[in-house]
């Protein structure tokens, strides 16, 4: 107990000080949401295939509950059933590109985590930094419940519940609860919570911002008590179904799939689902009640209930479908909450919910083919205020505003760049595998093996994992 709890003060301190321009403390928000005696005794895992690199580095740390693949090291930190994803890395000898750049790489990208502290956080590699293509740092950062940290680098920052940074360097920064930046690179920010912002620079800016009455209901962290609100109680509700899935490592699922899908061992199933081919469903998924059309695939902490997708559909990490009808080729954003209440939320061909919406309503709603939308939807009149057809928006040159939206710059190039990284995602993930090609991650991820890690049970060191070097 005595080095873990020293260790919890370095990391503390580390990003304090990294924080000090903002007057900043973060050791009241995070002090009590999680227990040492839980960090002890709960054992972490990694997972082993033959399409990963095998190197898994641990030193000084606790990894308490969770999940590593592809090339990991973890340094004086404490990961809280968190999954560190490592299996869309760039390998040795590609070339990168970005911008004007191409960057041959001399090693295959590894993940290293150094003073830092998770709580059930996902963090997914490949770094789009050109200065570290190589290694993906993460360092002097604490991460609060359901945040997700997506091929963003990232030093002296913290992040509030349910918030992302997804392919963004982040530097010396605050991100609030259920913010989403995906900005380049950003230093020295400190991000209001609901925060939605999607910059190319020189190209198009998108900035949203919820009403701060409106967050309050669904998710609110403050000093002295942890998160709160509708996201929180949605999640908690579920938590029996994923003790379940923990309590051992090989179980054997009742739920048979297709050969060229594959449905994570770590995701929760409750009867009845439907799963049809090059499906992937991730870790601490949760499907109950619905169907998965050909080429779906549902993300870490996804939850998808009482739902059904037509087929080829993206559900970013943490989004959470309840009572919802998706026509093809449908994208839905990280960390979104839609639900239906039982009335039934339909969404057209060809749409794109922005990461981080909330659709909540009590009568039926249709949502025309080819639309974006954004913001809190609760109504027609609220999709009104909080969407645009994806054709009239390419039409859009110079912008436009609407409600708690400034929209800059090209719409064409905003509406391009979306449905590029959209076809990249199903790419990645084994959609348009047809028995030869286009094999992705719901062919690839079909045959892992999982092993257990545990800490010191006794003594000063009790629940730091000892130095362990796992290589092929």
């Amino acid at each position: 107990m005595k080095e873990l709890l020293k260790l919890y003060r370095r990391i503390v301190q580390r990003v304090n000080i990294n924080l000090r321009e903002f007057n900043f403390d973060v050791e009241p928000l995070i002090c009590d949401l999680v227990s040492f005696d839980e960090l002890e005794k709960v054992h972490g895992f990694y997972a082993i295939t033959s399409q990963h690199p095998l190197d898994f580095q641990f030193r000084d740390s606790n990894l308490a509950g969770s999940y590593f693949l592809g090339k990991c090291r973890t340094t004086n930190s404490i990961l809280y059933k968190s999954d560190i994803r490592g299996d869309e890395w760039k390998k040795k000898g590609t070339v990168f590109y970005i911008g004007d750049f191409q960057i041959p790489l001399t090693k295959d990208e590894g993940i290293h985590i150094e003073d830092s502290l998770f709580i059930k956080t996902l963090v997914h590699n490949f770094s789009h930094d050109p200065e570290t293509p190589e290694r993906f740092t993460i360092s002097n950062t604490v991460s609060a419940h359901y945040a997700n940290i997506h091929g963003s680098p990232t030093d002296g920052t913290f992040l509030e519940p349910f918030s992302t940074i997804d392919l963004t360097t982040v530097n010396d920064c605050i991100i609030g609860a259920f913010s989403y930046i995906q900005a380049g690179e950003i230093n020295h920010f400190h991000i209001k919570p609901g925060t939605v912002w999607v910059r190319s620079a020189g190209t198009f800016n998108f900035l949203y911002r919820y009403p701060a009455d409106v967050l309050h209901r669904y998710i609110r962290f403050y000093p002295g008590s942890p998160p709160q609100g509708i996201f929180v109680e949605f999640v908690n509700k579920y938590k029996e179904a994923f003790e379940r899935v923990f309590e051992t490592v090989k179980i054997k699922s009742a739920f048979a799939v297709p050969p060229n899908t594959s449905l994570d061992r770590f995701a929760a199933i409750i009867p009845k689902i439907s799963i049809k081919d090059n499906v992937l469903v991730a870790q601490r998924a949760l499907l109950q009640n619905s169907s998965l059309g050909r080429g779906a695939n549902v993300q870490e902490n996804c939850f998808i209930i009482n739902s059904n997708l037509a087929g080829y559909n993206v559900t970013a990490h943490g989004a959470k479908l309840i009572d919802v009808d998706m026509e093809e080729m449908v994208f839905v954003g990280f960390n979104s909450f839609l639900s239906g209440q039982g009335c039934r939320l339909t969404i057209g061909r060809d749409s794109i919910i922005m990461p981080h919406t909330i659709i909540d309503i009590q009568k039926p709603l249709h949502i025309p083919a080819g639309s974006l939308v954004w913001g809190v939807v609760t109504c027609e009149d609220e999709l009104a205020a909080n969407s645009i057809s994806l054709k009239v928006l390419r039409q859009l040159e110079d912008g436009f505003c609407r409600g708690n939206l400034v929209f800059e710059g090209s719409g064409n190039q905003f509406v391009s760049a979306f449905q590029s990284r959209i076809q990249h995602i199903l790419d990645a993930n084994g959609a348009f595998y047809d028995g030869e090609d286009n094999k992705g991650h719901a062919q690839k991820n079909q045959n892992i093996s999982f092993n257990i890690i545990q800490p010191y049970s006794e003594g000063s060191k009790k629940g730091i994992y000892p130095t362990i070097i796992i290589r092929k």
